[in-house]
């Protein structure tokens, strides 16, 4: 099935105050829950300790917590249970334990389920820098896409992405927030990931766009750009449908079928990828076309030089 303006009487463009207003109702409360409920930081991100113990049995939540009030009463980790048949759990603890604690506890394991735990720490130095890292490796590739875009196409259209792309990040960190879905370095790959994937379908948006201006004789203000714009976004439709689709499709059976070690990066991967299209389409492209109709119309009205103006004769 194609989507071409003869067949389908699709307009984007009369509901574009629509689109802006969801996204910028959805921002404003992503940012009460970021500043009310934050974000369930996982131990990458967060000093602590990770236990992982895998058996050849089926564990529950209340034997495990057992099993560590066993060796030591004050011991209440969170515990997560993961595989066919439960048989491996993790144990995150908030404080970090040292050497002497993390040998009696693979101790304790080793001779109840004859299976050497695995032991991962993080540092508050170390959580920290992680999560600066993380920050900035999202501005960077948001800057670079910013400046890739302004020497390919125009400054308009790299702001106009850039925002697109920021939307994204929020909309699945906002999400993370409400659900409290644990955020850990994985986390940050689906991020980038998505920012990769947006981008590529934000360029495809904009290539029509640019091709579909190069083909119009006159473009006089808004109507003549957002008859360009529409057109050009129903053209792409079809591909960003199908192309998502594939992709969302792979990202859900990570999701179902992948365990709880990449659960964050699949979610954030599929919430990501839905986000991307969604902003290619209602905000990017949106964007363009108001900026670039002001554009147009403060240059009709700005007075000509008069050292430009033809001579008298």
């Amino acid at each position: 099935m194609s989507f071409n303006d003869r067949k389908w009487n699709l307009d984007f463009i009369t509901h574009r105050n629509k689109f802006f207003a969801f996204s910028i109702i959805f921002v404003i409360a992503g940012i009460i829950s970021l500043f009310t409920l934050g974000l369930n930081l996982g131990v990458d991100f967060e000093s602590g300790s990770n236990i992982t113990i895998e058996t050849n049995e089926s564990l529950t939540n209340e034997q495990i917590q057992d099993d560590f009030a066993a060796i030591n009463e004050d011991y209440s980790p969170t515990i997560t249970l993961a595989g066919e048949n439960n048989e491996i759990a993790t144990a995150r603890f908030i404080d970090v334990l040292n050497n002497d604690e993390v040998a009696e506890v693979r101790a304790y394991f080793q001779e109840t389920y004859d299976a050497e735990p695995t032991v991962s720490t993080v540092s508050p130095q170390v959580g920290k820098e992680l999560a600066q890292n993380a920050i900035y490796a999202v501005l960077i590739a948001s800057l670079g896409i910013v400046i890739y875009l302004a020497i390919r196409y125009e400054f308009l259209y790299g702001a106009a992405a850039i925002v697109a792309l920021l939307y994204d990040a929020f909309f699945i960190i906002a999400l993370f927030s409400f659900l409290q879905v644990e955020v850990n370095v994985p986390f940050i790959a689906a991020v980038l990931t998505v920012v990769g994937y947006s981008i590529n379908d934000t360029i495809v948006t904009f290539d029509r766009i640019r091709e579909n201006v190069k083909k119009a004789k006159v473009i006089k203000g808004f109507d003549d750009l957002a008859k360009i714009v529409n057109t050009s976004l129903i053209q792409t439709i079809s591909r960003s449908i199908n192309t998502v689709l594939t992709v969302v499709f792979a990202a859900l059976s990570l999701l179902l079928f992948g365990g709880d070690a990449i659960f964050s990066f699949s979610l954030a991967l599929v919430i990501g990828l839905v986000a991307g299209t969604y902003s290619s389409m209602f905000l990017a492209a949106q964007l363009w076309l108001v900026w670039k109709a002001r554009y147009i119309k403060k240059q009709r009205l700005k007075p000509k030089n008069p050292s430009e103006e033809e001579p008298i004769v």
